[in-house]
């Protein structure tokens, strides 16, 4: 029986050496049954049985091949919907879920209580994705997620673990895969997530459920953080081979210890990277220390240090050494593939289960060698030593040398009708998971080379090769929703990141082609006083804003509505005077008395209040000449424009009137979205709506564009209000705290800053809905939207 977690001893590597001991235990019982090739006649006997319902027509084949080169998250649907028709989709999913009870929670397949667990998720599932006409991508996307928090209420940890998200992105240094940090994050916290459900009691109370819910996500980020800023960051190229010493050690010193020391001076190129990892490690450790008791806390480390050793002993390892053995290539990717599982359960502090414990030791090493064999070729050219790597490598010169592929064979093998006793689901799930790796693999890798990959690691077993081969061109209904899930969130994480990194370029092109054209010219025929209001327009227009609403309106105008650049140019000129105007008009001393606007001091600061009204109005005035000069477009179609504009210029006025009044009173939610609405959102629905009405859009789409503007105006005042709260002056660009000097009615004042954040979002979902009604698909404003809510100034 594996006890490794049973007794945390004081010399951390004697609890190694006891580990490494069992994990010896467990490599020479495989090593015997390899060497005996038992598991070519058990396996092929199991195989008999599972072809039978697995190799289907070549019409079938068609499609699966059609559907597997495509991976947009249509195609999804589309699978989803294929597979209920014909019938398929129960057993899909009933074995998808059934796999991540074995994997992720170590259950065997064959208890009653585990079978009516998992045929209620897969009901559950299925209804989630046949009963919505959801995309795979909108039931997974941040609005549908946060309703999920609601409805379990957890909104406040959702908010604020899309803060770390965020925060954690944003350190993710270059040299490491960013997206797979991501993602390997997100799966962590959903490991732990699915853990605590798991442990749930079914009569739990909502409060009591909320509750674990929270402690387990916290958790699952407080873990889950080690692997890009631990596992990940050491196996990179970012750090010094100095620094990596240093920071081995750091951690090292915390798992012997259970304490995590100061980072005192760091030398290296690296300071602030490690400076804010160890910042943000140390409140992750410490949070999962006092969640621990005592005992389990032992247990974590014990755990912990295990995996962080046997992550080190390969680490450490050097492709050009010829002379590793068995033991030391094996024993590691089996201790660190245990432990990394085990680790989860110890976090959670739930109950000792020797069974489960034990499984899960047998388990490990299962995943490893089928993740290791996926990703031998990205291995290979980092040059990093797993059993793959070496094999190709060595296995020409060096008859001892275990082959990996072999022994993952003879591990399922083991698996099966060793630990989970013959059980026909077990055969059933980890017979389609083998064949379906092999599969996903040769169509990434192409049939060529996939071959020359059979060719080194299958040479001693011709006969069981040719069955398999013969399976992996011909079996279906082999795929897992974990895959499927697993796929769209790397296409959606770099789809973002390309959407991202797109809406970035965009915002700085145009505000580039935006900032030149907005300076007003000098009239040298004129009186001083004139050529006064033009300075003081030009100093309010050179500070440095974000251009916001231009940019909104060439977006809508050039990329989605086709609308030329020239043509539109006037329309993007009259909407930041009339921004700039507004703001003169907000700081004036009878209003918000602002000392500082766009990073310099306020206009009527620079010169003279007198001054600053005159500008307002001159800027205003500016913007409705720049709208008549609208000289491409139809005359009846400008006269709306002008019409529209001077209607939000009017509606908009009476917000401020509204905010001013509203001063050293208590206003209700209602009212504080209605004032908002007529400030804030106003001016984003004229953004959307101007090059609309240009470009004749029909009113359905007009209709979407308004609810968007309306509750994305919403959000973007929420968030005003909560940086004015919570920011920083020299980031923001304007005094922070100046609505609480003003006595100033807000949300933040009103509903207190957790409610404040949930009614943002609250509106941010809201924006989302009226972004997926609309007919035309514009990520621009999903990246706008995301924006209005993340960021700091």
């Amino acid at each position: 029986m594996f006890t490794m977690n049973k007794v945390f001893t004081k010399n951390a590597d004697e609890g190694y050496l006891l580990a490494e001991k069992q994990a010896s235990h467990y490599f020479s019982s495989l090593y015997k049954q390899l060497s005996q090739k038992t598991y070519v006649t058990t396996l092929t006997n199991d195989f008999a049985s599972w072809k039978q319902h697995h190799l289907g027509s070549n019409r079938l084949l068609s499609f699966f091949s059609r559907w597997e080169k495509k991976d947009d998250s249509q195609n999804y649907n589309k699978y989803i919907q294929w597979m209920e028709k014909k019938g398929k989709l129960d057993h899909y999913l009933e074995r998808s879920v059934s796999y991540i009870y074995m994997r992720d929670l170590g259950k065997t397949l064959y208890e009653p209580e585990t079978k009516s667990r998992i045929q209620h998720v897969v009901q559950s599932l299925k209804t989630q994705l046949t009963q919505t006409s959801d995309s795979l991508e909108e039931k997974f996307d941040m609005s549908s997620l946060y309703r999920w928090a609601k409805k379990e209420g957890i909104e406040s940890t959702f908010i604020w673990l899309i803060h770390k998200l965020k925060t954690v992105s944003l350190h993710i240094p270059n040299g490491m895969d960013a997206t797979h940090a991501q993602r390997k994050l997100i799966k962590i916290i959903a490991g732990v997530v699915m853990h605590a459900i798991e442990e749930m009691e079914e009569d739990l109370l909502p409060t009591e459920r909320s509750r674990q819910l929270n402690e387990a996500i916290r958790l699952g980020y407080a873990y889950g953080l080690t692997y890009p800023f631990i596992d990940d960051l050491l196996d990179s190229k970012v750090l010094s081979e100095y620094e990596k010493r240093a920071y081995s050690e750091l951690i090292r010193t915390t798992l012997v210890t259970g304490s995590v020391p100061d980072l005192g001076e760091w030398k290296g190129g690296n300071k602030e990277l490690m400076t804010f990892i160890h910042s943000e490690l140390k409140q992750a450790f410490d949070y999962i220390k006092v969640y621990q008791s005592p005992e389990k806390m032992s247990s974590f480390l014990e755990q912990s240090y295990v995996f962080f050793h046997s992550q080190e002993e390969d680490r450490m390892k050097d492709l050009e050494n010829e002379k590793y053995t068995n033991e030391e290539l094996f024993i590691p990717v089996i201790l660190k593939s245990a432990s990394s599982r085990l680790i989860v359960r110890s976090v959670l502090n739930t109950p000792e289960d020797e069974e489960f414990e034990s499984r899960t030791f047998y388990y490990g090493i299962y995943n490893q060698l089928a993740d290791d064999f996926a990703d031998m070729f990205d291995d290979m050219n980092a040059g990093a030593v797993t059993p793959y790597t070496y094999y190709l490598t060595y296995h020409n010169k060096r008859d001892d040398l275990i082959n990996p592929f072999e022994l993952y064979w003879t591990v399922i093998s083991h698996l099966i009708h060793n630990i989970y006793h013959s059980d026909p689901m077990t055969c059933e799930v980890m017979l389609d998971r083998a064949i379906n790796g092999l599969k996903r693999f040769k169509q990434r890798i192409g049939t060529k080379k996939y071959h020359e990959v059979m060719k080194v690691f299958t040479s001693d077993i011709t006969e069981f090769n040719h069955m398999i081969q013969q399976l992996v061109q011909k079996a279906t209904d082999v795929d897992f929703f974990d895959k499927l899930l697993r796929d769209h969130i790397i296409t959606t994480i770099n789809n973002n990141r390309e959407e991202q990194d797109k809406f970035i370029k965009t915002v700085r092109e145009v505000r580039n082609r935006i900032n030149p054209i907005l300076q007003l010219p000098y009239e040298t025929s004129t009186s001083i006083e004139e050529n006064s209001i033009v300075e003081a327009a030009n100093y309010s227009l050179e500070g440095d804003g974000k251009r916001l609403r231009p940019i909104m309106s060439w977006v809508i105008g050039v990329d989605v509505y086709g609308l030329d650049m020239t043509a539109i140019q006037p329309l993007l000129k009259s909407l930041e005077y009339m921004h700039t105007a507004s703001l003169i008009f907000d700081d004036l001393p009878a209003q918000d008395n602002a000392p500082i606007r766009r990073g310099r001091p306020t206009l009527h600061e620079m010169y003279t209040t007198a001054t600053a009204e005159l500008t307002g109005l001159f800027l205003t005035q500016k913007a409705v000449k720049e709208q008549a000069s609208l000289d491409m477009f139809y005359p009846k179609t400008v006269l709306n424009l002008i019409q529209y504009s001077a209607q939000m210029t009017a509606d908009m006025c009476k917000g401020q009137a509204m905010d001013l009044e509203s001063k050293g009173k208590k206003l209700t939610l209602e009212q504080l979205n209605e004032m908002c609405f007529y400030k804030t959102g106003l001016a984003f629905e004229a953004c959307l709506i101007m090059p609309a009405i240009l470009a004749h859009a029909d009113e359905k789409e007009m209709e979407d564009l308004k609810t968007f503007a309306y509750h994305a105006g919403i959000a973007f005042q929420i968030k005003d209000d909560l940086l004015d709260f919570e920011g920083e002056s020299n980031q923001l660009g304007k005094l922070a705290g100046i609505d609480a000097e003003n006595d100033s009615s807000t949300f933040v004042s009103v509903l207190g800053v957790e409610k404040a954040k949930k009614e943002m979002w609250e509106h941010y979902c809201l924006a989302m809905d009226a972004l997926q009604e609309m007919p035309r698909h514009i990520p621009f404003l999903k990246h706008l939207l995301s924006y209005f809510v993340n960021r700091d100034r």
